[in-house]
């Protein structure tokens, strides 16, 4: 038997050869000779490459930094400072600047400790300090204007003391001590 009989999409089971249309087996116009070139495994081995890049890029975005810089790209915040003005070996590492949090509102860093902080400004140089962590779930809250917002169950808080404002979050962030220092504002 010379003639090759046309294969169907169910007959194919060779995932490095590619599917009949390529040996002109199959009569199909609708790909425009675009399916022609790439076989079940190699459509299968970019996705999974697309996928994989794509979960490890997420994952690095998430992993905490190691350099001692926030999460939200705060200036500064990886810097050390002295009142000398000269970077010393155990000198404090500023958190923030104050000029990065919002007067009325909140910014989230990384503390000292490497846990993720609030900074908030009620008024202008006082600085308020707080658990970026929610006392509901443990999920990790976010600044929104004058208020701080779990993202999980929806408890809100305010910004300026940490106080619920609503959801089932059980009681306030606790408070982490800060102080300001010239432009800075580092852990206490």
């Amino acid at each position: 038997m010379s003639e090759l009989s046309p294969m169907t999409a169910s007959d194919h089971t060779d995932p490095d050869v590619p599917f009949a249309h390529d040996a002109g087996l199959l009569e199909h116009d609708g790909c425009a000779g675009a399916c022609h070139q790439y076989s079940r495994r190699s459509v299968l081995r970019g996705a999974g490459s697309v996928t994989l890049g794509a979960a490890a890029t997420l994952l690095a975005a998430c992993a905490p930094s190691t350099g001692g810089s926030s999460s939200t790209g705060v200036a500064g915040a990886g810097s050390a400072a002295t009142s000398g003005g000269g970077a010393a070996a155990g000198a404090a590492v500023a958190l923030a600047k104050l000029a990065d949090v919002p007067v009325g509102g909140a910014l989230g860093v990384q503390g000292a400790d490497g846990k993720p902080i609030i900074l908030s400004q009620p008024v202008a140089g006082k600085v308020v300090g707080m658990s970026a962590i929610c006392t509901h779930a443990g999920c990790t809250v976010a600044p929104d204007g004058s208020e701080l917002v779990c993202p999980c169950h929806g408890s809100v808080f305010k910004a300026a003391d940490g106080s619920n404002v609503s959801g089932p979050a059980p009681k306030p962030l606790p408070t982490v001590a800060v102080r300001v220092e010239g432009d800075s504002i580092f852990a206490a």
